[in-house]
């Protein structure tokens, strides 16, 4: 009966891995689609930035002549 039992949970623990390595791999793709969505909105943020800081900074020189 022991044996049977052994048998029953090692059986049960192998099937099982073929799961969690499918598990495993979706949740790595969902990990590295977030990653790759947070760069592109930091990536976007940074170029507004960027953007307005170079409208912002635009000089406008003007040439005064005393008279």
């Amino acid at each position: 009966m022991m044996f049977v039992a052994i048998a029953a949970v090692s059986f049960a623990s192998c099937g099982n891995k073929a799961a969690d390595a499918e598990k495993a791999t979706a949740d790595s793709i969902r990990i590295a689609d977030s990653i790759a969505a947070v760069e592109a909105a930091a990536a976007e943020a940074a170029a507004q930035a960027a953007d307005t800081i170079a409208a912002d900074t635009t000089v406008v020189t003007e040439t005064v002549v005393a008279e």
